[in-house]
């Protein structure tokens, strides 16, 4: 089977169309179909199931798809490492929390930039769920997520620690108890954030039950309507200091097993590190690896 043939493969798994395989591929229908057709006849077996609503993997199609991944995966790293070159070029694709990108992470990628021009640095957001699974699934070169990240496939390094504060407004009274939150509306990022599922585990630990759970794109969004009294948020005191000392948001400490959590940066064992990626973890050791860091000899 050639690789042409695993490519076209791949896509119509991926997408569960041979109309939308080949839009991808910018391929006619026809070779889309012609090419399936052939693997079929090649392994002696159905690889799709054809109905109304598309095309759906039969047993061995789910099979040939877990070894296409790997083999075009490997083709390309092949590509990558004849390709790579002393000066730093090609894709670089780097994941983080929302709250992480937004404090610790801007002066490293403009330094990175600066230093690699060539690269092509592609940078996301989100949950830490999210981020993990995209980079299991070779989505996300590597990513900055709440640790510690327990998983054969990864490695990790603790990069920082962070002290996590209740935030509220100032139009309200000072809280003496976490009672006191019962008829609070709570300020969060989409399910799979971790700073979420450390509030809410420590209120339900508090037997504190929120009236309404609200979710939030972006960190400014989160603290602008914290600060204009739509409800209290768990964040990053490093991210609320200045609004704290200006008198927008009021800040409380929780209790340590809730409050301190670990930033660690993960990538795969068996990711290709191609120079532009070495130069950048590099970069990331030297500004911020704690000296406990939990990471792995790269």
């Amino acid at each position: 089977m050639d690789t042409s043939a695993l490519q076209v493969f791949q896509a119509a798994a991926r997408s569960g169309s041979v109309s939308k395989a080949a839009q991808q591929l910018n391929y006619a229908q026809s070779n889309v179909t012609t090419k399936i057709k052939q693997l079929e006849k090649e392994l002696g077996a159905p690889l799709f199931y054809r109905h109304n609503r598309g095309i759906t993997l039969t047993p061995a199609g789910k099979t040939l798809l877990e070894y296409a991944d790997k083999a075009l995966r490997l083709l390309e790293e092949a590509r990558k490492a004849v390709q790579d070159a002393s000066t730093p070029t090609g894709p670089l694709s780097i994941g983080s929390m929302e709250t992480t990108a937004a404090v610790r992470l801007p002066h490293l990628l403009a330094d990175y930039h600066r230093m690699c021009p060539e690269v092509d640095l592609s940078f996301v957001t989100g949950p830490s769920q999210q981020l993990i699974q995209a980079v299991l699934d070779y989505s996300l070169d590597g990513a900055f997520v709440m640790g510690p990240v327990e998983h054969p496939e990864l490695l990790q390094d603790l990069v920082f620690e962070e002290k996590l504060v209740l935030v509220t407004d100032v139009l309200r009274p000072q809280l003496d108890s976490p009672r006191e939150l019962t008829d609070r509306t709570v300020l969060v990022f989409r399910s799979g954030c971790s700073y979420r599922a450390k509030l809410l585990g420590w209120l339900q630990e508090e037997g504190v039950m929120p009236v309404k759970i609200m979710e939030f794109g972006t960190l400014e969004t989160i603290v602008g309507c914290v600060a204009a009294g739509l409800g209290v948020s768990l964040l990053p005191e490093s991210i609320v200091q200045g609004n704290t000392k200006e008198g927008l948001v009021r800040s409380y400490p929780i209790p340590k097993r809730y409050g301190r959590v670990q930033t660690v940066f993960i990538r795969r064992k068996d990711a290709y590190l191609s120079q532009a990626y070495k130069l950048f973890l590099n970069e990331m050791k030297n500004r911020f690896l704690l000296p406990d860091g939990l990471g792995q000899p790269s």
